[in-house]
């Protein structure tokens, strides 16, 4: 089915240094000849494939058994319905197996066939076979027309078989055979020229002009394949957005074929206007500028291209969603296996506000899991980067406990132990679980309020306004939470004291004491977020594959890199957050408030002290940010909930129909995955629609 649409060649879309460093590295993966190599089929194994006949063949003669057309057609296929078929398209579409012409299938012919359709030209295969219908590797103009003539569209729009069209190939007395390869030909012009055809049978007068109306009628019988459902209910609309109004010309009509046939050359067109990303929106101008070096697109086709758009959005402009709700034929694998998937509605237009508040209960589950994972994961970094931000220099005197963090690790190691780097990981797990999934819910729930806001766009700017939300409402979970950690972690450096406990430090502290030091935290917190989550939304789209898809490698890539800058920047405010939330010991400054802790410090240590702690903050944050991303988004696509709002993007990687679209049933191995698209890639490839029932 990869041969479903020719895409012709053109020069790779340039990339960017970001792009190029990471294709360099292997993280980012491009397209290339040999990764077209998993969308062929596998041959089924004899063994399985006979277990799966004799499943299936009802009929048995001298002990051999044999698939009745039912059997193949109805019962294996599902090709047709089980009552009231319609016994002529049944003995059509078995006879592209039943190669004895013998109304039965043997295995040897069952066998053959899944051959066949494991085959780079499987489509045009099966067509063939369909037309030569006395098996003799030929196809004769009567055995073109006994087929064609039972079709639906033949009995729509009939065909003028006198015309110099079909004596180019059968010759003047309709007398040539053709053989399949030059048979696959035909019928692709076939079905090319139905198209003109029907134009002209719609323009009675011959004024070069139909209606909107015929319009719609010849694309959806003629080229129904070439539409996706928004654009088959958006087709009268498009036919007036055209340069004449009610009536659509010839060449309005034949641009608009033209464009919806080379779509993937569109989407390259794009992709070298935008340097490779997915997420720019281009005016025509600029698309047209890119499109100067194939001379196969016109700007007519450009000019249909820039109606469709807006009939989806509105905006005069082009991004690469667009295409998914225009281009024909394109499919969408699911890459992870899902282990649940629930639709909560049936469309969008049925979202409720209980579904809303379904889906971010849903969210926070996600999001407490993850923060849960992203902690545990660097708890050990936390512990440094707090015992390093507490050591002082210039009030307290003795030797410096820690002469840098690595110093630290051995230390704690060597006098604590190993458990000694998760002291007080249970009461942070406790509180970090609701705090990374508030501020994941939140930020996704104002990202989709400020998108609806925006006509389905999200700039920059909403993009850090939905972080800052987040950032802002964690405070509530992260300062009692904080406050507590720290004080376990820095206990250790004492090791004459009494033990302490989290309960302990909530019972010396009280609730109002839990919030000391929130002024810091919101210091640190909304900024971080403000920076951390555009970034991640944007390194997530530049670092997804050719087909859109985001591997868990490239989540966690994006996720760790985002968090560098965000946690680094913020460092000031976290030191003067731990200072505030720090027992001081005797001989060590006391604050009074944020104010007086950066004057005192500044006094004290000079400005570098506010720097205190980045880089084991950044080797902190960075990390735990990317674990706990990619595990919130990986949890979205196994556990896969649609209360019809927004979805995570990169989880869905466009693919080939053979690639994308294999049964799921289990009796249908090797290449017997695409008979059923195959069978219908036939139907509205080239129109060749057969009567299901029989009337």
């Amino acid at each position: 089915m990869a041969n479903l649409l020719g895409v012709t060649p053109m020069p790779e879309p340039k990339m960017g240094p970001l792009r190029s460093l990471l294709a360099a590295s292997g993280l980012l993966k491009t397209a290339t000849c040999q990764g077209m190599a998993p969308g062929y089929i596998k041959r089924a194994d004899t063994q399985k494939l006979q277990t799966v006949f004799e499943k299936y063949a009802s009929l048995e003669i001298e002990g051999v058994k044999f698939m009745t057309k039912e059997d193949f057609v109805i019962k294996y296929l599902e090709l047709l319905p089980v009552a009231n078929f319609n016994k002529e398209s049944l003995h059509l579409l078995c006879g592209v197996l039943d190669q004895s012409k013998e109304g039965r299938i043997s295995f040897a012919e069952f066998q053959a066939f899944e051959g066949n359709l494991c085959a780079p030209d499987a489509l045009y295969k099966t067509a063939f076979q369909l037309f030569d219908t006395d098996g003799n590797g030929t196809v004769s103009f009567d055995e073109f027309l006994g087929i064609l003539s039972k079709t639906t569209l033949h009995q729509k729009i009939p065909f003028n078989y006198e015309c110099d069209f079909i004596k180019l190939y059968f010759g003047k007395d309709k007398d040539r055979k053709i053989t399949y390869s030059e048979f696959s030909q035909f019928l692709h012009d076939f079905h090319e020229e139905y198209a003109s055809v029907a134009f002209k049978a719609m323009d009675t007068e011959g004024s070069g002009f139909i209606s909107s109306a015929d319009f719609e009628e010849i694309m959806s019988s003629v080229k129904s394949h070439l539409l996706t459902p928004s654009i088959q209910a958006n087709l009268r609309a498009a036919a007036q957005g055209g340069p004449n109004g009610q009536s659509v010309s010839y060449a309005y009509f034949i641009a608009f074929i033209s464009l919806l046939s080379n779509m993937e050359l569109i989407k390259k067109v794009y992709l070298n206007a935008t340097n490779g990303s997915r997420t720019v929106e281009i005016t025509k101008e600029e698309f047209l500028y890119s499109a100067q070096m194939m001379s196969q697109i016109t700007p007519l086709e450009i000019d249909v291209l820039f109606v469709l758009c807006d009939l989806l959005h509105q905006t005069g402009k082009v991004m690469y969603s667009d295409f998914q709700e225009i281009a024909p034929e394109q499919y969408m694998k699911q890459v992870t296996r899902r282990i649940t998937e629930i639709k909560a509605v049936a469309n969008p237009e049925e979202r409720s506000n209980f579904m809303a508040v379904l889906e971010s209960l849903y969210r926070f589950s996600l999001g407490a899991v993850a923060g849960a994972c992203g902690a545990t994961a660097v708890y050990p970094i936390d512990l440094v980067k707090t015992r390093m931000q507490n050591q002082r220099t210039g009030s307290y005197i003795g030797e410096l406990m820690y002469r840098n963090s690595f110093d630290c690790f051995k230390k704690v190691v060597r006098h604590e132990g190993f458990t000694g780097l998760y002291r007080g990981l249970v009461p942070q797990l406790l509180g970090v679980a609701p705090e990374k999934a508030i501020k994941l819910t939140m930020n996704d729930l104002a990202r989709d309020k400020l998108r609806h806001l925006n006509d389905g766009n999200l700039p920059v700017w909403a993009e850090m306004v939905a972080g800052g939300c987040g950032g802002a409402s964690q405070v509530m979970f992260t300062n009692p939470l904080e406050i507590v950690k720290i004080r376990l972690q820095v206990a250790g450096e004492i090791t004459s004291g009494a033990r302490v406990s989290a309960w302990g430090v909530v019972k010396e502290l009280g609730f109002f004491g839990l919030y000391k030091g929130s002024r810091a935290c919101f210091m640190r917190d909304v900024p971080f977020s403000m920076i951390y989550f555009p970034s991640y939304a944007h390194l997530k789209a530049e670092f997804a594959d050719e087909n859109g898809y985001n591997s868990p490698l490239s989540l966690l890539t994006a996720g760790a890199i985002a968090g560098m800058p965000a946690a680094s920047l913020v460092t000031p405010a976290d030191v003067i957050k731990t200072r505030l939330q720090v027992v001081a010991r005797a001989g060590q400054t006391t604050y009074t408030g944020t104010l007086d802790a950066a004057r005192k410090i500044y006094a004290e240590e000079g400005f570098m002290a506010f720097w205190k702690g980045a880089v084991a903050r950044m080797c902190r944050s960075s990390p735990q940010f990317g674990v706990t991303l990619v595990t919130y988004e990986l949890l979205q696509r196994y556990f896969f909930i649609d209360f019809g709002g927004s979805k995570p993007t990169g989880q869905m990687s466009e693919a080939t129909a053979g690639a994308a679209i294999k049964s799921d049933n289990p009796d249908h191995v090797g290449g017997y995955q695409v008979a059923r698209p195959i069978f219908t890639g036939v139907e509205s490839k080239f129109g060749l629609l057969l009567p299901k029932f029989s009337h």
